[in-house]
């Protein structure tokens, strides 16, 4: 490929150049939702981090197949091996099937996703529909050995994997200071040790989630779901996996040692994660109690809100930080992105009116080159934007007539900030934003300029100055132009 895209890979805590394993073909699987509560700025992240990534290797030339999972079964409260289900559990409370429970929550997050303009993964496989694979995943690794039965559950076998292979790399821990923390096992436990975890679990009699198994009635462990489907759609070794950090330990780390324990090879080349999105420091979940919907977002309806967000500009604050850096929810950062996202929308709106001279004194080309390189140094979404905005100074400066641009440049420059801001950035135009209540009140707002227009051609001065006094007290910022006049919120 023509671009040397650098991938972070967290296995190797360095900067890579992206080598996929067939040439011209990538291979991505990111770990997707728990469907049990309503889709929160949480989920937003890896959904645009990685709809970044796909957008950004489809436009270099591979043809990507992108696998995002739906998690329906196997997650347990709290991540352990013990406890209810999440789902069950939630449909339990609501007095709803499972799966009902599963088909509310997974229409919400479509719903959200597609209001985030995030592209669709080329497959979306569910962990209830895969639980063939999953079982024959569990066969695999007790064939190698890896694996215990033990009342009917089967567990992993950490400290005999740990033997023949590294456990803990890719989070960083080390098996012998695992065994210091962890607690002490009573005589009830099924675990020979309890770094081990579950990779079928026997249903107690209460649990409605369940499928026969050689081993007992029950359910896969929530690590297993991954490594199974990853597998069956991308093949044994694939090139990329992605999730949040807070996947890296233990699921990111279970999925290493089941694969390799089922088919003696590493399953993934390049591992990617999402730093976390936090709320006064604190990372943002449902689990803790303090996520805020993403439909809470689009409507302003929550207490720590201020406003509603177009979703166009959660996508922006998303991209605005690098997707490894913390990122603090407040709504002056949101409203912050909201402006320089407008900025940038009105600036193509410029371009577009924008007139060729025979020649450019502007250098259009070294900000296509470094916007370029910037998504290349690791998708750094933030100093392509802040490239972005260099630009919209010289757009500002051709259209104030204080510099120049032939129509070869004109076309490069239209050309490179559809490309980044549209077809990369994945933001829409601001009349496509625009729901039909807002495109009455941007007619109201020009039918009263364009009394304004008629008042100061009767001379009536003191009308004219009225509505733009008004006006400008409830926040717009009116321009007189030599076609009429423009407006914005300021």
């Amino acid at each position: 490929m023509e671009n040397q895209l650098q991938i972070y890979n967290t296995l190797s805590r360095k900067k890579e150049v992206f080598e996929p394993l067939h040439t011209g073909k990538v291979g991505l699987y990111v770990c997707g939702p728990t469907v049990y509560g309503k889709a929160h700025l949480g989920h937003a992240r890896p959904a645009v981090t990685y709809d970044l990534l796909f957008r950004y290797l489809k436009h270099i030339g591979y043809k990507v197949r992108y696998v995002r999972n739906i998690t329906d079964v196997g997650h347990l409260a709290n991540d352990a091996d013990e406890g209810e289900d999440k789902i069950a559990k939630k449909a339990r409370l609501d007095e709803l099937e499972p799966m009902e429970v599963v088909q509310i929550y997974t229409n919400d997050y479509h719903k959200n996703m597609q209001m985030l303009n995030a592209l669709p993964p080329s497959i979306e496989p569910r962990a209830t529909g895969h639980i063939i694979e999953q079982i024959q995943t569990v066969e695999q690794i007790l064939a190698a050995g890896y694996a215990y039965e033990s009342n009917g559950s089967v567990y992993f076998d950490v400290e005999k994997y740990a033997k023949d292979y590294p456990y803990g790399e890719l989070s960083g821990r080390k098996i012998e200071d695992l065994q210091c923390n962890t607690r002490v096992l009573d005589g009830q436990d099924e675990k020979r040790s309890s770094l081990d975890f579950a990779i079928w679990k026997k249903a107690s009699p209460e649990h409605i989630m369940r499928w026969p198994s050689k081993w007992s009635d029950g359910f896969p462990g929530w690590h297993l779901e991954c490594t199974a489907m990853s597998c069956k759609y991308l093949g044994e070794t694939f090139d990329i996996h992605g999730g949040g950090m807070d996947l890296t330990f233990p699921h990111h780390e279970a999925e290493i040692a089941q694969a390799k324990a089922a088919h003696g090879k590493d399953a993934v080349r390049y591992w990617m994660h999402n730093n976390m999105i936090t709320l006064n420091g604190q990372k943002m979940g449902k689990s803790l109690g303090n996520a805020i919907s993403l439909e809470e977002f689009f409507t302003g309806k929550h207490s720590l809100l201020e406003k509603a967000y177009n979703p166009m500009t959660i996508r922006f604050f998303m991209l605005m930080a690098h997707y490894r850096s913390t990122l603090d929810f407040s709504n002056e950062a949101l409203q912050a992105a909201e402006k320089g996202m407008e900025r940038l929308l009105k600036a193509i709106e410029t371009l577009d009116k924008l007139e060729a001279k025979a020649d450019s004194t502007v250098d259009v080309k070294s900000i296509g080159d470094k916007c370029y390189e910037a998504m290349n140094d690791d998708l750094n979404s933030p100093i392509a934007i802040a490239h972005l905005f260099d630009g919209v100074k010289m757009i500002n400066s051709i259209a104030d007539g204080k510099a120049s641009i032939s129509a070869g440049d004109l076309e490069q420059l239209k050309s490179l900030y559809n490309t980044f801001i549209f077809e990369l950035f994945g933001l829409k135009k601001a009349e496509e934003q625009s729901s039909s209540n807002n495109k009455a009140y941007e007619h109201a707002i020009d039918l009263l300029l364009q009394l304004r227009m008629e008042a100061k051609a009767n001379k009536d001065w003191a009308t004219s100055d009225k509505i733009r006094d008004e006006l400008s007290k409830l926040g717009f910022e009116v321009k007189d132009t030599k076609d009429g006049f423009s407006w914005e919120l300021k």
